[in-house]
C-alpha cells in the first residue's frame, strides 16, 4: 500500500491515528494489563495530589510556628525562641519554613554566645541547604568559628559562602571575611589570594577600595599603589 505525501514531498500526518489504532488494539487484547496500568495510573495520582495537599498544609502549619518564633527572637526571649525553632525543624523538616527556621536557630545560638551549638546546627545544614539559604548558612558557619577562635575553619566557611552568594556584594563581603580569618590563622598567603579576587573583579567601589588597604597592609605597600 502506497504512502500519501504532501505536495511539498513529505509523508502525510496519518502515524499519529495508527499508533492510536495499534494501542487501542493491544489494550482489547491485553485487558488484565489494562487494568492494573489503569490502577497503577490512578494510585499513582492519587498519590501526587496526596503529597501536593500535604506540603502544603505542611508549609503553612509551619509559616504560622516561625512567625511565633519570629517574635520570640524580636522580644529577646532566646529560650523560648530556641525552643520553639528547634521543634520547627524536628517536625517539617523539608520545608521551605524549616529552612529558614534553622538560619534563625543558628542566629538565637550566637545570640546566645552558645557558638559550638551554631556550629553543630550549620555543620548539619549548610551543604544540603536550598540555594537560598546556603550562602548565610555558610556566612554564618564562619562567624560562629570566629567567635570560637578556629579562624581557619572561619576562613575556609566564608570561602564557600563567597562561592554560593546570589549578589557580587556579598560575594566580595565573604571574600573580605575569609580575608581576615586567613590574617588571623596566619596564612598571609591565602589572606592575599581573596583580597586580590575582590580587586580583580570587584565592582563594589568600597570593597575593593578596602581589600586594597588590606593588601597594601600584609605586603608593606609594595601591591597598594
Amino acid at each position: 500500500m502506497a504512502t500519501s505525501v504532501t505536495a511539498a514531498g513529505r509523508p502525510a500526518a496519518t502515524a499519529t491515528p495508527n499508533l492510536a489504532n495499534r494501542l487501542v488494539q493491544w489494550a482489547k487484547g491485553h485487558r488484565q494489563a489494562t487494568a492494573y496500568l489503569g490502577i497503577i495510573v490512578a494510585v499513582g495520582a492519587v498519590l501526587f495530589v496526596w503529597n501536593l495537599w500535604t506540603t502544603r498544609t505542611a508549609e503553612r502549619a509551619a509559616g504560622v510556628r516561625i512567625e511565633q518564633a519570629r517574635l520570640a527572637v524580636d522580644s529577646k526571649n532566646f529560650r523560648l525562641a530556641a525552643s520553639e525553632l528547634s521543634q520547627l525543624v524536628a517536625n517539617y523538616s523539608g520545608t521551605h519554613a524549616a529552612q529558614e527556621a534553622t538560619i534563625l536557630l543558628a542566629q538565637v545560638h550566637l545570640a546566645q554566645g552558645q557558638n559550638q551549638l551554631a556550629i553543630e546546627v550549620l555543620k548539619r545544614f549548610a551543604p544540603d541547604a536550598d540555594r537560598a539559604y546556603r550562602a548565610q548558612a555558610y556566612g554564618l558557619l564562619g562567624a560562629a568559628y570566629e567567635n570560637a577562635a578556629h579562624p581557619k575553619e572561619a576562613a575556609e566557611a566564608y570561602e564557600r559562602a563567597a562561592e554560593q552568594a546570589r549578589f557580587p556584594f556579598l560575594r566580595w563581603q565573604f571574600l573580605s571575611d575569609a580575608g581576615r580569618a586567613w590574617v588571623a590563622a596566619g596564612d598571609t598567603a591565602r589572606a592575599l589570594a581573596a583580597y586580590r579576587t575582590i580587586v580583580a573583579g570587584g565592582d563594589s567601589i568600597g570593597a575593593a577600595m578596602e581589600a586594597k588597604v588590606r593588601i597594601g597592609e600584609l605586603t608593606r605597600g609594595v601591591e597598594s599603589r
